[in-house]
């Protein structure tokens, strides 16, 4: 019994370790980045292709600091002027973040980027 359940323990961490590997935190990580563009107001494929190169030039650190992008309490959900959508950059505070975010927009929106492979 006991050696059953060391066999089960030993293959799920090596299964957990190949899907990690593998790149399976990444694709998890870039569906959540599609989902909370799609939710900020983005179109779907502009999402995609952003949360692509999002994720392959950020850390889950610099993304974590995007989220303080959206709206707080007392702020319309998408920016509506210029102020705004500065007040809302100042609070990321990661020059790099930042710059990789509208680098991936623009590219997106303007369709030169396509998925990032």
């Amino acid at each position: 019994m006991r050696r059953t359940l060391l066999i089960i323990v030993v293959i799920a961490l090596v299964g957990l370790a190949l899907w990690g590997y593998f790149g399976g935190v990444e694709e998890v990580t870039e569906r959540r980045v599609e989902t909370a563009l799609v939710e900020a107001g983005v179109p779907q494929e502009q999402a995609g292709c952003m949360a692509a190169r999002m994720t392959e030039r950020l850390t889950l650190n610099q993304l974590r600091k995007l989220e303080r992008l959206g709206a707080q309490q007392g702020e319309t959900p998408v920016p509506l002027s210029p102020g705004e959508i500065l007040t809302r950059v100042r609070r990321v505070d990661d020059p790099q973040a930042v710059e990789v975010t509208a680098t991936a927009a623009a590219i997106c929106a303007l369709g030169f980027g396509g998925r990032a492979e």
